[in-house]
């Protein structure tokens, strides 16, 4: 990793650290200057402007996200072309018990994370040139679609999307909505059984296995 690189990811860190603890009205230049412990107009200085802050933070998650799927073998990166895999039970078995274990990780160790991936989110509701943050979402879908594919699902693509989406708000459920007072405490082995036959069950909904 280049100089250069190795500072924006440091200051994208402490953005995210910023975003997850004050939302977006704690993110400023000069509090990413201080987080980061680097010298006043550090953070200006690599990153002009609140938009390029903010997608550095975005594509720092992204990387982060990624590592996350790669350690727990589940796919990662736009699918290969051409037919895709056969998944029998036992894949789709192993499939959501990986997908468990990156929730729940993204419930602890990965909780900033989490916060500052929805902050950017809410903000760009607001703001459309930060619409194309939401264009990481992308893969992911379409490696859903793969999957369900490969496990014979009736219409894969609007069944990958709806994937997404559920596992989207399951995550969102357990760490700021309601689910948070009543599911089982993340970091668990409940925590993960839970998530896991969560996951399993729509699954199975979509496939029939």
């Amino acid at each position: 990793m280049s100089g250069r690189a190795a500072r924006v990811t440091a200051l994208a860190d402490a953005a995210i650290a910023l975003l997850a603890e004050g939302g977006m009205r704690a993110l400023t230049h000069r509090a990413v200057d201080a987080r980061a412990g680097v010298p006043l107009g550090t953070t200006s200085a690599y990153l002009r402007t609140r938009q390029a802050l903010i997608e550095a933070v975005v594509r720092r998650l992204v990387d982060l996200d990624q590592v996350d799927l790669t350690e727990r073998e589940l796919p990662t990166g736009a699918p290969p072309p051409g037919p895709p895999p056969r998944l029998t039970a036992p894949d789709l078995d192993r499939l959501a018990a990986g997908t468990a274990e990156v929730l729940d990780r993204w419930l602890t160790t990965g909780r900033d994370r989490s916060l500052a991936r929805y902050a950017c989110l809410l903000e760009a509701v607001h703001r459309p040139e930060l619409r194309r943050i939401l264009a990481h979402g992308t893969v992911l879908r379409e490696q859903a679609r793969a999957l369900l594919a490969g496990a014979g699902a009736a219409d894969p693509r609007r069944q990958g999307d709806q994937f997404v989406a559920f596992v989207d708000g399951l995550l969102f459920d357990r760490l700021v909505g309601a689910g948070a007072l009543s599911a089982p405490t993340p970091g668990t082995p409940e925590s993960r059984e839970d998530l896991r036959a969560a996951v399993r069950a729509l699954l199975r909904a979509f496939t029939g296995s």
